[in-house]
């Protein structure tokens, strides 16, 4: 009788909007990706503090709500412990080595190194200003808030579907990215296993010594699943191709190329000042180019899926909300650049400004639209 009302409530939370998780509704991999990437151009986009802790706690929600047992959603945790360190690397940088921003708030002094007549502009040593360790503070909170946006993808994405998902065209080089992103997961999972084991046994787990200890099964397990990869591909035929006339290959390779060449151009008209007018034409039409070269490059795969992954109206709202987060970061930010980018000189408290945060708790969606994980997974 004790539990009853814990029950009860769990039947009452958001389960009305999100089914379980089966073989057959499961959310495609490429829509958390594709949400991911938006909260990562997103904070690629802003050097407010606020804002950029207000995308990691989205992104943290949405994977503690949605993510599984699986190994690779074990590896949050240890994209975030990351972005602490990337912190803690540039606030060291910005104190040896000194900030491009002047300030006047003097925190202490270090013994400054002389350095020759070539080292012009570099420094070691000196004062440490508020302001400098405040500009180098919003630069690594910005980069820490990407790796952790793409640790979130990692860790609800399953990378074996990933490929799976993937065009003929990029099969082979998808199979190295898919391989790498699965390397790193499990490396933590392994690394956890032989902790927990060590310390039931009564040795020690820490130190120097632990880490000799346990890195050698480590690498060892890792070899072993490349090895078990390799035969697994082997044997289900990985490798083999069709034959695609020398037409076809000459047009495939033009339009892979003209195509990637185009959205480099258009990615450039974008960003620059005075390139917006042809940025977004130019773009579309790489982008055009570059997915025919990629549907005719397919050609060549002669491999089919088993069970392949829909891309449903779940998928579409998923995707939809990280885009939607990054396209009006982009346009508040250029309607009111000075509520993104807080200056640091002279010392200021940043705000929250409300309209960039209501357009960053759009990232939330995922959390009450995707499919639950069931208590097995």
């Amino acid at each position: 009788m004790a539990h009853g009302p814990l029950q009860q409530a769990r039947r009452l939370r958001p389960a009305l909007l999100a089914p379980l998780a089966t073989r057959s509704n499961a959310l495609h991999a490429g829509a958390w990706w594709l949400w991911a990437l938006g909260l990562a151009a997103a904070a690629s986009r802003t050097r407010n503090p606020l804002l950029l802790a207000l995308l990691i706690g989205v992104a943290g929600y949405v994977v503690a709500a949605r993510r599984t047992s699986s190994p690779w959603a074990r590896s949050y945790g240890a994209f975030v412990k990351l972005g602490l360190v990337i912190i803690a690397i540039r606030l060291l940088f910005a104190m040896v080595l000194g900030s491009p921003v002047p300030g006047t708030h003097v925190l202490f002094t270090l013994p400054e190194v002389p350095l020759p007549e070539w080292a012009r502009g570099v420094r070691l040593g000196g004062r440490v200003t508020a302001e400098g360790l405040l500009f180098a503070l919003y630069d690594a909170l910005r980069l820490a808030t990407l790796l952790i946006c793409v640790g979130a993808a990692n860790a609800l994405a399953s990378p074996a579907r990933l490929l799976k998902s993937l065009p003929g065209a990029l099969y082979e080089a998808g199979v190295a990215v898919v391989v790498a992103m699965t390397f790193a997961p499990n490396l933590v999972a392994d690394v956890r296993r032989l902790r927990a084991a060590r310390r039931l046994r009564g040795r020690p787990d820490r130190g120097l010594r632990g880490l000799f200890q346990v890195g050698l099964p480590v690498l060892e397990g890792a070899l072993e699943r490349s090895v078990a990869l390799a035969a697994a591909m082997d044997a289900r035929g990985y490798g083999r191709t069709a034959a695609v006339p020398s037409a076809v290959r000459r047009t495939t390779a033009v339009l892979t190329v003209g195509g990637l060449i185009g959205v480099c151009l258009g990615t450039y008209g974008l960003l620059a000042d005075q390139g917006g007018g042809f940025g977004v034409p130019v773009l579309a039409l790489g982008l055009a180019a570059a997915l025919a070269g990629l549907w005719l490059g397919g050609r060549r795969s002669v491999r089919s899926r088993y069970r392949p992954d829909r891309w449903g109206v779940r998928a579409w709202v998923v995707a939809g909300s990280g885009v939607a987060v990054a396209a009006l970061l982009v346009r508040l930010g250029s309607l009111a650049p000075e509520q993104l980018d807080p200056p640091t000189v002279p010392l200021a408290a940043p705000e929250l400004p409300l309209w960039p945060a209501a357009a960053v708790l759009l990232g939330l969606v995922p959390a009450f639209v995707a499919p639950r994980p069931s208590e097995g997974t």
